[in-house]
């Protein structure tokens, strides 16, 4: 488990990090979103270590980082997928780190194997590998010591979308097995699909934290879109059961969840051409939240 607990990161006057606080659970995944300079990285990096916070403190599994023995066979940390020795090749990076871990070279194998990193490619250096072939030996890094916390900065960026989504499978599966993940990232969709917790922060603090339906309902979201095949008979079903419901566009909005359109319209036998949330999904509430800390503001009349 990861707990974090007041933490805050000054440099003169200006706090890049304010009074966060928040917990990780095993056998879940955790989002955290903010915009750039929001201060995702400043804590990741306080969490491990690698900046010394102004106050507060970070437990991995009840301990520091620092006092962890053998910290990589506990905890797998990827903050910058370019902050690998680029004159050593991808082979050499995970044996280095394997030997330092006391772990056999079989292990190194396994894990070029598990993110597809080639004979060929394991035998490029790493100044020669495209983004997303970094990001690929870093999650193998990662998980070189098999830890049972995961603690990745973005690291779906530069991956394409087959990468993506066997990334996405990777840590979903990590986290069925009892693991801890908590992951930064800005691709707000693949966040909402593969995250059990989500926490937004905006210049420097926590704006908001909770599960997908909490979040979404504390910021006035819900509702659900649906169309029918036939739309009489779908807007007859609704008002028999008392289920408040508008035209929007080519059905209606209703103020239930879609499983609850969804089960009335199996008992009827209507057919669904659209059943979706209206609340706009993750990235409204993530723009919602973090307005303030956009960098590009947009206005209605503005001219292109």
């Amino acid at each position: 488990m990861i707990s974090v607990q007041g933490l805050s990161k000054s440099y003169g006057d200006f706090t890049a990090v304010d009074d966060v606080s928040f917990t990780c659970e095993p056998g879940r995944v955790t989002g955290f979103l903010g915009p750039n300079g929001a201060g995702k990285t400043t804590t990741m990096r306080m969490m491990v270590g690698l900046t010394n916070p102004s106050k507060g403190r970070t437990s991995i599994g009840g301990m520091r980082y620092a006092d962890i023995p053998n910290p990589g066979r506990h905890v797998g940390v990827l903050l910058d997928a370019s902050a690998q020795h680029a004159g050593r090749t991808g082979r050499e990076v995970l044996t280095v780190a394997a030997r330092t871990m006391g772990l056999p070279q079989s292990r190194v194998e396994e894990m070029l194997a598990l993110v597809s990193l080639s004979e060929s490619e394991s035998k490029r250096r790493v100044r020669n590998y495209s983004l997303g072939m970094r990001q690929r030996l870093g999650i193998a890094s990662a998980l070189l010591g098999d830890p049972s916390v995961l603690i990745l900065d973005e690291p779906a960026n530069g991956l394409d979308p087959a990468g993506i989504h066997w990334m996405r499978g990777l840590l979903r599966g990590y986290a069925e097995r009892g693991g801890t993940v908590l992951l930064s990232s800005h691709l707000l969709n693949e966040v909402e699909l593969i995250a059990d917790e989500m926490i937004l922060i905006g210049h420097g603090k926590i704006v908001a934290q909770g599960d997908k339906r909490t979040l979404l309902a504390s910021a006035g979201g819900g509702g659900t879109f649906v169309t029918g095949l036939d739309n009489q008979h779908l807007g007859a079903a609704l008002q028999g059961a008392g289920i408040s419901h508008v035209p929007a566009g080519e059905g209606f909005r209703v103020d239930v969840e879609p499983v609850a359109v969804g089960r009335l319209a199996a008992d009827q036998q209507i057919v669904l051409t659209d059943l979706r949330a209206a609340d706009g999904g993750l990235e409204k509430l993530f723009l919602e939240l973090t307005s303030d800390t956009q960098r590009e503001q947009f206005s209605e009349g503005t001219k292109a």
